[in-house]
């Protein structure tokens, strides 16, 4: 960040001295107002719940501009990544800052491959679950877990231990995800295989089993690469937020990543695309497609409680680039499975045209976000709906560790300690009992 000509003042009405805070340019994006010395000149703290507008570090990983509806890692565009890179070419990007070259890429490619197994003990780790546990609870056991198995890798301020410990998440968490689910419906595990590519080898971890050879469809394994690529990082957001504030403690990096993944499993993150299957599930136990005007007169009814789900962004104020993108590949998915004419996924499409043609969600812009295809595509390839948190989760892994490693690189970090406006009663002594 550079230091601007301009600064700001803050101004007093009650005749309070003026103070002039620095101002900072990002190489794109909105200038910052430096108020790091506010409280030592005035007193007083700014108040921003949600930190809707705080800039709370610099990085050189993630942009979005949800004005133009753009995404970058490391300055590439989401439609070029999704299109011509595969998801280890992403983390790769993520993680060093470049796309690995041809001799770079075979052999970050064979270090994640080469990492995919876990402790044999993990499995009796499982069995302390109740097999109806939520998968994301299993997942954030599994993943604080692991800091109990690898003690080689947990000191955050070791930069080869963080590249260890990165390498080891990001081939791990397939396997964790792919055993949480084999747990829960009574199957054996199985063990990853070294031929296959990252989302091949999930694929077969997933639906294979030891009674006959697995065979991948490479339609299918295009579509949940596809899906790892665009939730691979998105800038400040709540996980990655959390990681970050967990791990400026210096706790090791097994324990910051685990936090993210319970706070992924908020319904306002990561639970979108869950949340989003649930209200289609619902319309159609309602009546289905001919109850999807209906169920749109109530959403546009403030007063009904109504949510539409898997539309519209917090950050996105036109549409959301991943989903043009997970659009392409849904569709691609319902033809190969040969699911066009799944009355849930009708369904879902009727809601589609609604939402891109009636005034009412064109002018609130309101668009179906990548949650919206996500979950159907999830769903098609047959993953359980309470499982899909749980693929976000093993997508955004590579995006915390990246904004973890460039935290602890930043010389200007400390530890996080926000402050606050307090409402509570004044000093007061305690009474005799009596």
């Amino acid at each position: 960040m550079k230091l601007v000509d301009n600064k700001a003042t803050l101004s007093f009405s009650n005749g309070s001295p003026s103070v002039e805070l620095p101002v900072y340019a990002g190489s794109i994006g909105p200038d910052v107002v430096d108020i790091r010395k506010l409280y030592a000149q005035t007193g007083m703290f700014t108040y921003d719940p949600g930190f809707l507008s705080t800039a709370s570090c610099q990085s050189s990983i993630t942009y979005i501009d949800g004005d133009k509806g753009e995404l970058l890692y490391r300055g590439y565009p989401i439609e070029q990544l999704a299109t011509h890179c595969d998801y280890l070419d992403t983390c790769h990007l993520l993680l060093n800052g470049e796309l690995p070259n041809a001799q770079e890429r075979t052999e970050f490619h064979k270090l994640v491959t080469n990492h995919t197994m876990v402790n044999e003990q993990m499995q009796f780790f499982l069995r302390g679950f109740r097999r109806d546990a939520h998968p994301m609870a299993i997942l954030t056991g599994l993943v604080g877990a692991m800091s109990a198995f690898y003690h080689d890798s947990t000191d955050i301020n070791n930069p080869e231990h963080r590249h260890v410990a990165a390498i080891r998440l990001i081939a791990k968490m397939p396997t964790l995800v792919a055993m949480a689910y084999k747990y829960k419906i009574g199957q054996p595990y199985i063990y990853p295989k070294n031929s296959l590519s990252y989302a091949g080898n999930f694929l077969r971890m997933m639906f294979g089993t030891p009674c006959e050879e697995y065979e991948v469809n490479p339609v299918l394994e295009r579509a949940l690469d596809r899906i790892f690529i665009l939730h691979a990082d998105h800038e400040q957001n709540a996980s990655t937020s959390t990681v970050r504030l967990c791990a400026s403690s210096g706790t090791n990096p097994f324990a910051a990543i685990a936090a993210g993944v319970a706070c992924l499993w908020g319904p306002a993150h990561g639970g979108a695309n869950e949340a989003c299957l649930n209200m289609l599930e619902d319309i159609q136990a309602q009546g289905g497609v001919s109850k999807v005007g209906e169920f749109m007169e109530k959403v546009k009814d403030k007063n009904s409680g109504v949510k539409l789900m898997g539309f519209g962004h917090r950050v996105y104020k036109n549409y959301d680039p991943r989903a043009k993108l997970m659009q392409e590949t849904c569709n691609e998915v319902l033809v190969e499975l040969g699911l066009e004419n799944d009355p849930l996924f009708k369904l879902a499409k009727e809601l589609e045209k609604i939402a891109l043609e009636d005034d009412y969600f064109v002018q609130r812009k309101l668009y179906p976000n990548v949650d919206f295809y996500s979950g159907i595509v999830q769903r098609a390839i047959g993953i359980p709906v309470n499982l899909f948190t749980g693929i976000f989760a093993l997508a955004r892994t590579v995006g915390w560790i990246a904004q973890l490693n460039e935290m602890i690189g930043d010389p200007e970090y400390k530890i996080g300690r926000p402050r606050q406006l307090f409402t509570g009663s004044e000093r007061r002594d305690v009474k005799p009992l009596a």
